[in-house]
């Protein structure tokens, strides 16, 4: 192709800025707003066909905003209409899953979401009560006998083969696993209850059985006494286990092709099959010759008393608890007992009377637990006291919680008063604290703090009480006069602790009551004692946790971070986190709680020195290990801190403190970006302030934040961080009248551009670069359209500067970006050619100024552009290929748009190289026709508009190749 001459058109921008804008068109008032609500009346008729019943007719008229997608479906949902037409027969023929839980959830709609599950406790109990000692376990050894698929031709042969099943378990056909570690027992737990499953889907029921008794069994062995709450939790899983699939088994028994129980069904709905089920279980329990496998077993399936009688239930709840009382150990008497308390709740909640005498049943055997038996229990096994009381906890809390459950005052009162009369109380009250309503035990603080005072120390330690009374003020808020007395009462007695984790136990909860309550001094004594018992011997290190939780709490209630670090022991504490992972999670969290509430930016010199403090010490736990998450985060919290401080109108404080930030957190790149940013919008405050008249003193400044960002930037890894900040600093520059800076910047954009790789690392993947290029330099270009040339450097030196670069660049073969960006820089120089440009900066003039429209900068401007014309149809050129006809076709539209846009088409040669790119377009029949027809209707548009008649004769050259 030979080489065309380039003629920028001569633009008026305000003319076609008005020609442009959409009419306006004026909205009288009671007109119809687009965004208005429409309001519809509709009335429709819908005939709906049910099993049992006739059709029916209903109309109705509603006053609504329409639903476009519903409205097309004219109000009928296709899935509603399938439903509806589906054969109701099909949906009963057994019951799903989410019926089940329906029945499930209404069954127990009397236990609020208020009510603490015992899966909630469950995990904490297993973590808790643990042991080193060694454990036995007796496995079931099962029979061939007992399987399924064993046939007999009479029901009596099959009831007298499982009574002998039964006997032969009973007999011993167990063996005993002895010396298993907690790990191995909890293991063969997990086998049993796998074991049980499998068994129960094979169809062998008996086996079944046999594995619940057996499980049962292993409650009444205490040999390894400290392990025995954890063992009732792994029990009596399997006792749910079982449970509930006997119920689910007798419940798909009342199930038949024609109907389906209801959710709230009678025993009337029952059938026979079901009933004789249901009491055969009953039965087979009943033969149960141990009196703890026997109770467990049944109230497993107590549940099932609702498919034999009304008052079922409610008949076996006090045999139940009058069975207990057979059980001599205390022990496994009140785990037996929380365990009725726990099937009874989930089953019958409002059959309150059965566990209130359950609870006055255990308070009139307390005695028991310090009577001589356990005594030598405990001396045989080496346990002490203190050890052996805790383990009651679990159980009692339990039982406590379900009997004040939505219990009246003055149940309540009565049972504090049953155990404030008994000796040796202290378990009692530390469950009534654990189970009561906080607010129960808050209004009576005092009475409590009395009562704890009474109590013998020797088998259940004060301070735990103290721990148990502070967790319910923390929920609720004692009488106002009461609150200074209760502080010194349990700090007499906390701070008396020699334990170090027995304090600082104690120490966490009530830190949260004295913060809630009391002002800083109180708080600043607090945390003096703390310092104070837990420096000693290095205390701290073993009680990370609890001193975080302490942190967590204060910081929580002081969101004045003025205040906080006021509190004089605030920071001292702070050092006692000397391992650098628990310090780190610390400052993290003083940060996010200080991004949360702090509203308004500060330059408290006691908040900035001591987040500096936290910060540095956040930044420098980054290391070559650390995770590209964890740096967002510590980056994200410094970037926050650094957003909030503000000095004002003291913008050289401002600074200074930006650079002493720079070089506390110079390992982090998200903080020096944002320190870049923040440096940059100093200046432009700056500049606001002086309302672009800058003094001696304030160019001198804008001049320092503009060498900070040169001398920042190069730091910066990122190399599109890098250009962007050097385009973002040197706009900042040219705004503030810093001329030679803004070419500095630029001239360092230019020059790193050789350097951008061919892939770049994008969250965690790589892709190609070119995009993020093409995209920087078309910013760049729009930039450089108002920057002064230099006086020494000659005309366009930037622009000249920044073509050779592109040249220079390895592109893609397969890549048209290098043509994308030559077009840009044609729409660049023909801006630049205007008598005057689009836009400009105050107090900076650009190159329309400089030279006025003078010829030779014209001339100059044109060479360029003839340059890069050549450029671009030496690559239209190249794409003369099978596989680039596409590409070629697609570019030479692109360029005729660039040239009907900024070309002046009244010269010839112009003109004809804008003809030739409409055919090179159609050429191959791969342009689009429909982007082509829009094209040409355009051009006709426009020639019909002033000056530009010659359009016309251009249209008329311009054919419509049709594709054959």
């Amino acid at each position: 192709m030979a080489v065309f001459p380039w003629h920028s058109r001569s633009r008026n921008y305000k003319a076609e800025f008005a020609s442009c804008r959409l009419e306006a068109v004026p909205l009288e008032f009671g007109d119809s707003h687009p965004l208005k609500p429409i309001t519809v009346t509709e009335s429709k008729t819908k005939k709906v066909s049910r099993k049992g019943s006739s059709s029916s007719t209903s109309s109705s008229s509603s006053s609504s905003v329409v639903d476009p997608l519903s409205s097309v479906l004219d109000g009928t949902d296709p899935l509603s209409m399938f439903a509806a037409t589906a054969d109701p027969a099909a949906t009963v023929t057994r019951p799903t899953d989410s019926s089940r839980k329906r029945r499930d959830r209404d069954e127990n709609a009397i236990v609020g979401s208020d009510f603490e599950p015992w899966a909630s406790k469950r995990g904490e109990i297993l973590a808790r009560y643990t042991t080193t000692e060694k454990l036995s376990i007796n496995l079931f050894m099962g029979s061939e006998k007992g399987k399924a698929g064993t046939t007999t031709s009479a029901m009596s042969e099959k009831v007298r083969t499982r009574l002998e099943e039964l006997d032969d378990f009973e007999e011993g056909s167990q063996k005993e696993l002895l010396n298993l570690t907690q790990q191995d027992y909890v293991n063969r737990i997990e086998e049993l209850n796998q074991s049980l499953k499998d068994a129960w889907a094979s169809d062998q029921k008996v086996k079944a059985l046999k594995i619940v008794i057996q499980c049962s069994k292993l409650l009444s062995d205490t040999s390894v006494i400290q392990f025995y709450p954890s063992k009732f939790v792994l029990i009596t899983d399997i006792l749910d286990t079982f449970g509930k699939l006997v119920y689910e088994r007798i419940f798909s028994m009342c199930v038949d092709n024609h109907s389906v129980l209801p959710d709230h069904f009678s025993p009337e709905n029952v059938n026979d099959t079901a009933k004789e089920t249901c009491l055969n279980w009953f039965f087979k329990v009943a033969s149960i010759r141990e009196l703890i496998p026997r109770f467990y077993v049944e109230a497993s399936i107590l549940k099932c008393n609702k498919f034999l009688s009304k008052t079922g239930i409610s008949e076996c709840l006090p045999r139940l608890t009058c069975m207990i009382r057979g059980i001599g150990d205390p022990l496994v008497s009140v785990y037996a007992r929380a365990y009725l308390c726990r099937v009874g709740m989930e089953v019958a909640p409002h059959l309150k009377e059965s566990l209130n005498k359950n609870f006055f049943d255990f308070l009139l055997t307390f005695k028991q637990i310090h009577g001589d038996t356990v005594q030598n229990q405990l001396v045989l096994q080496g346990v002490e006291l203190p050890s052996y009381l805790p383990l009651y906890s679990p159980a009692m809390d339990w039982i406590f919680q379900c009997i004040s459950y939505h219990a009246p005052e003055a149940l309540l009162t009565e049972m504090m008063e049953r155990c404030k009369k008994l000796g040796n109380n202290a378990l009692l009250l530390n469950s009534v604290m654990s189970a009561f309503r906080a607010e129960f035990i808050a209004t009576r603080s005092m009475d409590f703090i009395g009562m704890i005072k009474e109590c013998d120390e020797s088998g259940f330690p004060k301070h735990l009480l103290f721990h148990s009374l502070g967790l319910n003020l923390a929920l609720a808020d004692p009488p106002e006069g009461d609150r200074l007395q209760i502080l010194n009462e349990a700090w007499k007695v906390i701070t008396k602790l020699k334990n170090p984790q027995d304090y600082v136990n104690c120490a966490e909860v009530w830190v949260e009551y004295t913060c809630k309550h009391f002002t800083k001094r109180e708080v600043n004594t607090v945390l003096a004692d703390v310092i104070k018992h837990m420096t000693p011997d290095r205390a701290f290190e073993d009680s990370y946790p609890q001193l975080q939780s302490i942190i967590k709490k204060v910081i929580a209630h002081f969101h004045d971070f003025s205040v906080l670090f006021s509190v004089e022991k605030f920071l001292p504490f702070l050092d006692m986190f000397q391992k650098e992972s628990v310090r780190v999670e610390v400052c993290k969290c003083i940060m996010e709680v200080f991004i949360k509430h702090q509203q308004e930016p500060t330059k408290d010199p006691v908040i900035l020195n001591a987040l500096l403090h936290v910060c540095k010490t956040m930044h420098d736990s980054v290391n070559a290990l650390t995770l590209e998450d964890e740096k967002r985060m510590l980056a994200y919290l410094i970037n926050g801190f650094i957003k909030m401080v503000s000095f004002g109108r003291d913008f050289e404080q401002q600074l200074s403190f930006y650079v002493e930030a720079r070089s506390m957190f110079c390992n982090l790149e998200p903080v020096l970006v944002q320190l870049i940013h923040s440096v940059n919008r100093l200046a432009m405050e700056t500049r606001k302030v002086m309302k672009g008249n800058h003094s001696r003193k304030t160019a001198a400044f804008v001049r320092a934040c503009v060498a900070y960002c040169f001398i920042t930037i190069p730091s910066l890894v990122g190399i599109f961080t890098r250009l962007n900040l050097y385009l973002h600093s040197g706009q900042v520059a040219l705004a503030n009248q810093c001329l030679s800076q803004a070419d500095a910047f630029f001239k360092a954009a230019i020059s790193l551009i050789p350097e951008v790789p061919k892939m770049i690392n994008i969250d965690g993947k790589m892709r190609p670069s070119e995009s993020f290029l093409l995209e920087f330099l078309c910013n760049f270009f729009s930039t450089l359209l108002i920057v002064p040339d230099h006086p020494e450097h000659g005309v366009l030196f930037l622009v000249r500067e920044l073509l050779n670069v592109i040249q220079d660049y390895t592109w893609e073969d397969s890549s048209d970006d290098k043509i994308r960006i030559y077009t840009c820089v044609l729409h660049l120089l023909s801006a630049m050619s205007q008598e005057t440009y689009l836009y400009h900066i105050d107090k900076v003039d650009s190159n329309d100024s400089l030279y006025g429209g003078d010829s030779k900068f014209l001339a100059e401007n044109n060479k360029l552009c003839e340059t890069v014309m050549a450029q671009i149809l030496e690559h239209l050129k190249t794409l003369a290929k099978d596989e680039a006809l596409k590409r070629q076709s697609s570019l030479g539209l692109s360029f005729f748009n660039s040239i009907l846009a900024h070309g002046d088409l009244r010269n010839n040669r112009l003109n004809q190289l804008s003809v030739n790119l409409w055919h090179l377009a159609q050429r191959h029949g791969c342009a689009d026709t429909r982007t082509m027809v829009k094209t040409l209707e355009y051009i006709k548009k426009r020639s019909k508009q002033p000056d530009m008649g010659h359009l016309t004769e251009l249209a008329l050259r311009l054919p419509l190749q049709t594709r054959t």
